[in-house]
């Protein structure tokens, strides 16, 4: 229940966050401990602000969290599909400015036909 105590009805919310910092902090089991913690940050940050969260709870307990792992990953996933999309893009425009055919950027890039049209009017709005 200790996660939910900052959603609590209170005066002072923040107040209620470090009551429940200290206990996560004499958890002695490790993982429950980061779990606890991560999950408390989480729903602590419907709210209160972030900078007050990672003030009162220890961001390095959080770190070994699986949740905070899982979300961690989920990121960096996304993040890497963007910039591979983003490179694809850039390759593609340097394709069309060279007159290369379109279904050639397409199978080269990996891009949609449809995408690499919309690309290819951009380039030639801006041209």
């Amino acid at each position: 229940m200790l996660p939910f105590a900052a959603l609590s009805q209170t005066n002072d919310q923040t107040r209620t966050l470090e009551e429940v910092a200290q206990v996560i902090e004499a958890l002695n089991d490790t993982r429950i401990r980061s779990n606890v913690a991560a999950s408390t940050a989480v729903l602590a940050g419907l709210v209160l602000n972030k900078d007050v969260i990672k003030r009162i709870l220890q961001s390095d307990i959080m770190r070994e969290s699986v949740i905070y792992q899982d979300i961690l990953q989920e990121g960096l996933a996304q993040g890497l599909e963007q910039g591979i999309e983003q490179k694809a893009q850039e390759i593609a425009i340097k394709m069309i400015n060279k007159g290369i055919n379109l279904e050639i950027i397409v199978d080269v890039t990996g891009l949609t036909v449809e995408q690499v049209q919309r690309i290819y009017l951009i380039v030639l709005i801006t041209k």
